[in-house]
């Protein structure tokens, strides 16, 4: 398919694009022709109350060990291993060990549902699955005899010791029976606390049936088998059975349907993009005096390409999470983090929330402070009177809010859904430098990004080396580069649609180019929106399921660029109004549709759509409007406050619900809720 291009932009002038890298070797440093640079903190997570590191040496030699080690398995190059792990250490050892033996790695985002889990292992027929820790592992092992291929289990967090075989109870009755088990109770078994890390559960399994004799090793064991192995020769031929070109990892995102696709992504597709983002990033020194504090999680692109990207340029990279970044930017003071938007929109929310307690002296140097940022430029210091009154201001406001964020950010790197132009002015007054940048799983994270004397709030920035953008003839943003998937895994019809055959992609967003080469992202073509967290909704099954029901005549999702999903929903008034009279409402009231137990039949009907869905993509809060009131209004009274419906209010006792969400079963909603 032809492709005629109304602008175009090509990649900065500022860095390089390198080519022929596999992701083990960033290890080793930006410069393969100068030594390795050693970083002592390399690494870092916080566990039982401290600080634990390695050092770049230790990485190295953790994942030599384990690509040694997993030849025990038997597996063949590019056989696929899931990773079902936190941020920690231990991922990045598992990642890379993987990627060194010559697998193909397919992390799986935790906040999935046990059923798109369950969808990926079949599909990626994985022999060999690798989590975190035993209380991962219970949460999915009532539902593993749901994956035949499955052979082995590697736990990160367990004791060295002797493998152990799982020879289930009952197994001799299964293969008789020509059945499999019946799923047991969820219920009964799944404990589902916010973090699993924290999990404990309370009461032991029931004893599981698998159709097959499950192996499973602590990661510590799989690495002494490699540690027997190890030799430099032994290394020397891991590294050379790699090519740049190998799959290196499936990374599942949302689809169009209710089922997430598979992105396949090459060494070099992640390696070169890394590279590229990194060095076009003015003056950034390699070494230790940089530090990254990484809290996004590691089984999605953003924060996977800034992992390799620090390693690579030999920083210390401290691992956290939601709950804990307040007292680790504290603590650590990093000069680096990545983000999204809504971690922004917090801060600034507490902040201007602090006018309502405050003595009316600081409340009004506050919000005169506030005012300074709207005039602030990120490429121009400021002059004259206005640079009189933000030094003021930074001694009485804002070095302040610089504290919450350690002191010592030199950059926050924000992406994965659209940030406000004034949040980047309003932190970068108060030398908070935001940067927003732009990039697809598709793209291998990194496509452009503002960065310092190049930052211009609105826009996503200029285009890393190696990248040519154009625009369709519909503003459609299209791209070519070196970081370009191969296609979608076992999807060739998704594929054609995606990459032409002189392998443009096409992004499904819209944009503009200025003259200067900056992209802004004016709409979204495909039918997926991004919550300001960073997590695509797929609209169509949802609506589809409410739409099925004769109640209703139109159901619209929102929720882009905000904080959860919502939907707006357009009764079926010729089905709706006799059984509100047969349940002896008065019809002829005004809003009589609002009554709560027409609320509440529409509520069963949200529930049963949710059933199935991620935490994250189910919708929160509903209206019912009739089809001449005002959309817009509707929209913004269920995220303001005001006529709103919350998702989990009031609810008929009397089972007039249809579908429902007591009926979902646990397996059907998310591993880690919200």
């Amino acid at each position: 398919m032809a492709i005629t291009g109304s602008t175009q932009a090509n990649g900065s002038d500022i860095g390089e694009s390198v080519l022929n890298r596999t992701l083990p070797a960033l290890i080793d440093g930006v410069d393969l022709t100068a030594p390795a640079t050693d970083n002592d903190r390399a690494l870092n997570q916080w566990r039982q109350g401290k600080w634990q590191s390695i050092s770049t040496a230790e990485l190295r030699q953790a994942v030599q060990e384990l690509a040694l080690g997993l030849e025990k398995f038997g597996l063949n190059q590019g056989d696929r291993v899931a990773l079902m792990m936190h941020n920690d250490i231990n991922f990045a050892i598992a990642d890379l060990g993987t990627l060194l033996a010559g697998l193909v790695n397919v992390p799986i985002d935790l906040t999935q549902t046990i059923e798109n889990i369950l969808f990926i292992l079949q599909q990626v027929d994985t022999p060999l699955l690798v989590v975190s820790n035993q209380d991962l592992l219970d949460q999915m092992l009532p539902y593993l005899w749901e994956v035949p291929s499955l052979k082995a289990v590697i736990v990160a967090d367990m004791q060295a010791g002797e493998p152990i075989d799982l020879s289930l109870q009952g197994q001799e009755t299964a293969t008789l029976s020509g059945e499999p088990p019946p799923t047991p109770a969820p219920d009964a078994c799944l404990q589902l606390p916010h973090l699993l890390c924290d999990a404990h559960p309370q009461h032991p399994c029931p004893p599981v049936l698998l159709p097959q004799p499950l192996r499973v090793c602590a990661l510590a064991e799989v690495r002494r088998w490699g540690q027997q192995q190890w030799t430099s020769q032994a290394i020397q031929v891991l590294h050379q059975a790699l090519s740049p070109q190998d799959l290196a990892t499936i990374i599942y995102i949302a689809s169009d349907t209710k089922r997430p696709k598979g992105v396949m992504l090459t060494h070099q597709n992640m390696s070169a993009n890394a590279l590229a983002a990194f060095s076009s990033y003015p003056n950034l020194q390699t070494g230790p005096g940089e530090t990254l504090l990484l809290f996004l999680p590691l089984t999605h692109i953003f924060a996977r390409v800034f992992l390799y990207g620090h390693l690579a340029w030999g920083h210390s990279i401290y691992f956290s999470d939601p709950n804990h970044l307040v007292k680790h930017l504290r603590r650590i003071q990093p000069t680096f983090l990545v983000t999204v938007p809504r971690l922004l929109e917090k801060v600034h929310e507490r902040i201007v929330d602090q006018c309502h307690h405050l003595s009316r002296f600081d409340r009004q140097v506050l919000r005169w402070a506030i005012r300074l940022t709207r005039q602030f430029d990120p490429n121009q210091p400021p002059q004259g009177l206005y640079r009189w009154q933000m030094q003021l201001a930074d001694r009485l406001v804002f070095a302040k809010w610089r504290q919450v964020f350690g002191g010592q950010l030199k950059a926050c790197i924000s992406g994965g859904a659209a940030l406000s132009s004034h949040l980047v002015q309003f932190f970068s007054a108060a030398g908070i430098p935001v940067y927003q940048g732009y990039g697809l799983t598709e793209t291998s994270g990194v496509l452009c990004y503002n960065r310092p004397g190049h930052n211009r709030p609105g826009t996503v920035g200029l285009p890393i080396p190696g990248v040519e953008l154009r625009l369709a003839p519909d503003q459609e943003i299209l791209v070519r580069a070196p970081f370009v998937m191969q296609g979608y895994y076992r999807d060739a019809a998704a594929t054609e649609k995606a990459l032409t055959p002189d392998r443009w992609l096409h992004t499904g967003d819209l944009g503009a180019i200025d003259a200067d080469g900056f992209l802004t992202i004016t709409g979204v073509k495909k039918s997926l929106f991004k919550l300001c967290t960073g997590k695509y909704v797929s609209p169509r099954p949802l609506e589809a399921d409410l739409v099925a029901s004769p109640l209703v005549a139109q159901a619209i999702t929102v929720g882009a660029n905000r904080k959860f999903c919502a939907m707006v929903i357009v009764p079926q008034f010729e089905a709706l109004q006799p059984l509100a009279q047969d349940w002896g409402l008065d019809t002829t009231e005004q809003n009589w549709w609002h009554h709560p137990r027409i609320m509440a039949r529409y509520q069963g009907l949200i529930d049963g759509a949710n059933c199935h869905l991620p935490y994250w993509a189910t919708v929160r809060k509903f209206v019912l409007i009739e089809r001449s009131e005002n959309l817009a209004a509707a929209v913004e009274g269920l995220y303001g406050g005001g006529g709103e419906r919350d998702g989990g209010g009031e609810r008929d006792g009397g089972g007039e619900r249809d579908g429902g969400g007591e009926s979902c079963p646990v397996y059907a909603r998310s591993l880690m809720g919200g």
